[in-house]
């Protein structure tokens, strides 16, 4: 009943929030493009095996949450972690944490899309990254994975320029694989449907 009620809650916060752009629930594959002050990429994504998730995100999509925001963890050969913080590092809002759907069959394999969590399994909200990599450490397993939902059709040239981007330890942040210079997620856009 629980998962059913927060079905419902997303349902509806999806559709009071949406602005210019129109999320159609029967589009099964969305994409998405998401313009990056080192290029434009364009994922699609897969409500088939991650409705939840593929939905949490264009919610984020719809409402301008992503806009102006930063990729704030670049390690190479490994991800490209962005969707949380302002170029100030300011966190951005997050709406509730959602259902943790690393087990629908997708795999971190370069070129996807996944959902960063903390480790506990059910705290994914806004925050994603790019697989640069075949991370099979974070397909599920004896523990949850990380949830993909959804991989890069245009645009792996950008996503591999910006995991070679020179970072360092942040000391405001205390955080460590932050770019020198930042990666700046400048506008995301849901396409039309094909």
């Amino acid at each position: 009943m629980k998962i059913f009620t927060t079905i419902v809650l997303l349902l509806i916060s999806l559709a009071s929030s949406a602005k210019d752009n129109t999320i159609d629930p029967d589009n099964l594959f969305p994409q998405v493009k998401l313009e990056t002050s080192m290029g434009t990429i364009i994922v699609e994504l897969d409500r088939i095996r991650a409705p939840i998730t593929v939905d949490n995100f264009l919610n984020y999509v719809v409402s301008g949450e992503y806009d102006n925001t930063i990729f704030h963890r670049i390690v190479a050969n490994f991800i490209v972690q962005g969707g949380g913080y302002t170029k100030d590092f300011e966190m951005k809002k997050v709406q509730e944490n959602i259902i943790n759907e690393s087990g629908n069959g997708l795999k971190n394999e370069i070129g996807t899309i996944a959902m960063a969590k903390e480790n506990r399994p059910h705290t994914a909200n806004r925050q994603f990254f790019f697989n640069v990599a075949d991370n099979t450490s974070l397909d599920p397993g004896r523990r949850w994975g990380y949830a993909v939902f959804g991989a890069i059709v245009e645009g792996q040239d950008v996503v591999d320029a910006m995991a070679k981007v020179k970072t360092d330890y942040n000391d405001g942040m205390g955080w460590e694989n932050v770019p020198i210079e930042p990666v700046v997620l400048i506008k995301a856009s849901l396409l039309p449907a094909l």
